[in-house]
């Protein structure tokens, strides 16, 4: 088994629980590859005992490993998903940062979470992804989300209008500050709180949740994900955005956006006793009734 990791700086006060995980690799004798601006990162903050290995781009990683760990919040997760892109490699978020709904094994969990994997006590949770389609090929070759792919306004400038067609078929006109297109996997976070609903992982659906909708009545639709949805924007001020997780770019207004189900998934390490339902009921603190 070979493991990479993937990061994003954390407070001095995460340090000992890295190195933790780190050393409890090494007294395994786990090969290390970490990604070049971590590695950088890491030198200054933990200890490594063994050399590691090295890697940049995704060619690299593909080569080099075979887990991925994601050290940081959600945000630093859905990253990893540009470098693993499909190539089957599975990934296991470690939560150096505050909620973690995908990045869910937090620091205090790292023995026993090193332990399960390296014994193969897990199991493999595949998600889909959205894949965005332009005629100016506007993502590259990472035109994809585990999240959602999200139209919105850009700075301060007035409602969009967004016209939705669902397999050609016209949805509706949105007038709003924007328009969110949601994974089962992104059903907890922005789509959330837009008032869109949270979907288990595995259920074959897509959320539409408009963003600050200007007519009241107009509210999230759950489709099918074999659905294929195109929208066109109108904005007068020619400023809206287009974004896939954390990544956007500027559209012209002519532009037309194909979304669809991408033709890969991702693969999420589950461990023993860790769940979906548990990781919400902790989350979103269900059940705990704080007037006492």
């Amino acid at each position: 088994m070979r493991i990479a990791l993937y990061g994003s700086p954390f407070e001095a006060v995460k340090a000992k629980y890295v190195q933790h995980l780190i050393h409890k690799l090494e007294e395994n004798n786990v090969p290390i590859i970490v990604e070049q601006q971590f590695h950088d990162f890491l030198i200054d903050h933990v200890t490594f005992t063994q050399n590691v290995d090295l890697f940049e781009t995704p060619k690299e990683l593909h080569e080099k490993a075979d887990i991925l760990l994601s050290v940081g919040g959600d945000g630093t997760l859905l990253n990893t998903i540009t470098l693993v892109r499909d190539s089957n490699i599975s990934i296991l978020g470690i939560n150096t940062g505050r909620l973690g709904f995908i990045s869910s094994i937090s620091t205090d969990q790292i023995e026993v979470a090193i332990t399960h994997l390296l014994k193969g006590d897990y199991t493999i949770q595949e998600r889909a992804l959205l894949q965005l389609e332009t005629n100016n090929n506007l993502f590259g070759d990472t035109n994809f989300a585990l999240n959602e792919v999200t139209v919105l306004k850009k700075d301060t400038s007035s409602m969009i209008r967004i016209h939705a067609f669902l397999d050609d078929e016209f949805l509706n006109s949105y007038w709003a500050d924007g328009l969110i297109i949601s994974t089962a996997t992104g059903s907890t976070g922005y789509s959330l709180s837009c008032g869109g609903p949270i979907m288990v992982p595995g259920t074959d659906n897509f959320i539409i949740s408009p963003i600050a909708p200007h007519n009241l009545n107009v509210r999230p639709v759950v489709i099918s994900d074999k659905n294929v949805i195109k929208l066109k924007v109108e904005d007068r001020d020619e400023l809206a955005l287009v974004a896939l997780d954390s990544r956007s770019r500027a559209i012209d207004p002519s532009l037309e956006l194909t979304i669809k189900k991408a033709d890969f998934k991702i693969n999420l390490i589950k461990l023993r006793d860790q769940s979906f339902i548990s990781t919400i009921r902790e989350k979103l603190m269900w059940g705990k009734d704080k007037r006492n």
